[in-house]
């Protein structure tokens, strides 16, 4: 990280962050480096503390990235395919299907979690510094643009909810990106957080949703534990659903993402226990938010309805006689709440790529005039996606199902570099990946790697399906 050096300086107190690096003998030590040392004061503080809420409040200090992350992949073309989920099929297969899927989840960002506490570095620097520039500026160049096609995604998800209020599709998009502006002017990674955390557990308004759908218990217990089999057996539109369920869970972006928050936050080795508790609550939260949403649009599957243009937010109009007028509000409102997230963390985590591969500043504790580049890639790449999705014409359904399934094809060449990064003893020491994490990490890469061959016959010869399905 290129900064200016202030030498003959006494070091300011930390009571008062300083604005201007300054150094001690060879040590620089910068804005971010202040804010992040007030952070992690108040978590040794605490750990001196006895009694339950003293832990209480150390989990409070430490979970954050984990909960993101899963709820940031709650977002909106994730929801939606929930939606289509519960609308097309009911509540049979796809129930435990998506718990198995937030499991897989788990397993890879426990690696992440494990990798950036041990190396305090991001995703995409440590590929740099350990297979190469190539590798580094590749791994960058295709997260940012799968990032990119992600959140046109996510902003035609807050096109989608707010237009079930009226709100001109211009407004909406606009209005989204100054939210995510106004997001960053803390300059302050705790602040910003707690901030989207708060925004994030919005993703909740879906289980008051699926409660007014008055569901049937007992087919959802079914369901959820004898694990019912795929409607209608193998075909293209079971493999898309199937990919695109899929993709809502596990993508390349939460990978860069919760490793670089972790570093940002400035966990250690021994925060890793807190990590994975942060990591599986945001999956039990998250998961959650997904069954519900599959629930609620039960109902259309039951009375052979169907809501197949997303753009105008027919999935909440169509639920109203089902949930009521506060149901279906209450649904647009979370389709609107899954963009806005999912826009603010993933356009995140394509900064701090940046920022990692390109040797620039890359915090949110810095203000903008040091950290300008990493701002402005997150501002521009998000300025840009939403520009897309005011195109006349463009085929926005179309867009939402296929970027899950891109993120399905790219997940195993990501999850390569993170297998032989959390074995890289040298690196990660006694935290190396345990034989039956690997064994967990190995099968999920084969389920990802079946799916996108799967997908593969699915185009190519989609009449081999129905005997692979054994029909």
């Amino acid at each position: 990280m290129s900064e200016l050096k202030t030498t003959g300086e006494t070091p300011p107190s930390l009571a008062t962050p300083a604005t201007t690096p300054f150094s001690v003998g060879d040590v620089i030590i910068t804005h971010e480096d202040i804010d992040r040392a007030h952070d992690r004061e108040r978590v040794l503080v605490t750990r001196t503390q006895r009694g339950i809420w003293p832990r209480a409040r150390l989990l409070w200090l430490l979970v954050g990235p984990g909960i993101l992350v899963m709820l940031g992949e709650n977002d909106g073309p994730s929801m939606l395919a929930y939606a289509a989920t519960g609308a097309r099929f009911g509540v049979g297969f796809f129930l435990p299907f998506t718990v198995l899927t937030f499991l897989m989840a788990c397993v890879v960002q426990e690696m992440t979690v494990r990798l950036g506490a041990a190396t305090h570095r991001g995703h995409a620097e440590l590929i740099f510094d350990r297979f190469g520039p190539f590798w580094g500026w590749f791994s960058m160049v295709d997260l940012m643009v799968g990032n990119f096609l992600t959140l046109v995604t996510e902003f035609i998800a807050i096109r989608a909810g707010l237009g079930y209020f009226g709100v001109p599709p211009w407004i909406a998009v606009l209005g989204a990106w100054l939210i995510l502006f106004a997001a960053l002017m803390a300059h302050r990674y705790w602040t910003w957080e707690r901030v989207t955390l708060a925004a994030a557990m919005f993703n909740l308004v879906f289980v008051p949703v699926a409660l007014m759908s008055h569901p049937q218990w007992k087919s959802i217990g079914s369901a959820l534990f004898t694990w019912k089999p795929l409607p209608g057996g193998l075909t293209p539109e079971t493999v898309l659903i199937l990919l695109a369920v899929i993709g809502a869970t596990v993508t390349p972006w939460m990978l860069f993402f919760q490793q670089s928050a972790i570093a940002d936050k400035g966990l250690t080795t021994r925060d890793i226990r807190m990590g994975r508790i942060d990591t599986v609550l945001g999956a039990v939260l998250a998961a959650l938010a997904a069954l519900a949403t599959i629930i609620a649009t039960a109902p259309l599957f039951a009375k052979g309805m169907a809501a197949g243009n997303f753009e105008a937010a027919e999935f909440a109009q169509a639920l109203r006689p089902f949930v009521g007028q506060w149901g279906s509000t209450l649904f647009a409102l979370g389709m609107f709440e899954a963009g806005m997230v999912a826009a603010i963390t993933i356009s995140t985590s394509s900064a701090y790529a940046f920022g990692e591969v390109a040797d620039r500043p890359h915090s949110l504790n810095l203000p903008f005039t040091q950290g300008k580049s990493f701002y402005l890639v997150l501002l521009m790449e998000a300025a840009a996606a939403a520009g897309l999705v005011l195109i006349p014409g463009i085929p926005l359904v179309f867009i939402v199902l296929v970027v899950n399934v891109i993120a399905v094809l790219a997940m195993p060449p990501a999850l390569l570099f993170l297998y032989m990064l959390v074995n890289d003893r040298e690196i990660m020491g006694d935290l190396v990946s345990p034989r039956w994490a690997n064994v967990l990490a190995l099968a999920v890469v084969t389920l990802l790697i079946c799916a996108g061959l799967l997908f593969g016959v699915s185009v190519i010869a989609p009449h081999w399906l129905a005997f692979l399905g054994g029909h």
